[in-house]
């Protein structure tokens, strides 16, 4: 009788253990320790690359790629004592981030309070949107790529690199003019 009451709850531990959306459609992230976990419902609402000066410096890269969900739909599964914030009051913004690795998980901005912005990489599922916008292009830096031709690069599996452009030959006649 003991041994039957020990299976029952912990049939009923595993249970209330159970993620109560298991039957809803969910797009997962983590952040890189797997200390914060995140879940959004599917399909996210929107996905766009920001090229702002300052999603680049908050994520480290040429351009931040963020899917929007609703507040509503947007759910921390695990680790929100982990979770450090950083207010930006000039921008009115607030970015959040894990306080065990870094990683950024949301992006939030004061006029648009029922929205929630998650960086598209820290994803493991498929969020159903594709970006499809550019936000801030005119603050992209000029060292970002911007779709030039690639080719690979001898000796190096994976890596592309863009070639240098022919340099141009100055006519003869101004090489003459600037000797004399």
């Amino acid at each position: 009788m003991v041994g039957i009451r020990k299976e029952h709850s912990a049939r009923k531990s595993a249970a209330a253990k159970a993620p109560a959306n298991a039957s809803r459609n969910v797009a997962v992230a983590r952040c890189m320790c797997g200390a914060v976990r995140l879940e959004i419902d599917y399909p996210a609402f929107w996905a766009w690359h920001d090229h702002s000066e300052a999603s680049r410096r908050a994520q480290g890269c040429a351009y931040a790629t963020y899917v929007g969900s609703w507040k509503s739909r947007f759910r921390v599964v695990k680790g929100a004592k982990s979770i450090r914030r950083f207010d930006d009051k000039g921008a009115g913004s607030t970015r959040s981030f894990c306080g065990r690795c870094g990683t950024p998980l949301t992006y939030e901005r004061a006029r648009s309070p029922k929205w929630v912005n998650i960086p598209c990489a820290i994803f493991e599922t498929r969020t159903g949107r594709e970006p499809r916008y550019h936000l801030h292009i005119g603050e992209a830096p000029e060292w970002a790529y911007r779709g030039e031709p690639l080719a690979p690069l001898k000796g190096y599996p994976g890596v592309m690199w863009e070639r240098p452009g022919r340099k141009k030959r100055a006519p003869a006649a101004l090489f003459e003019a600037g000797m004399a």
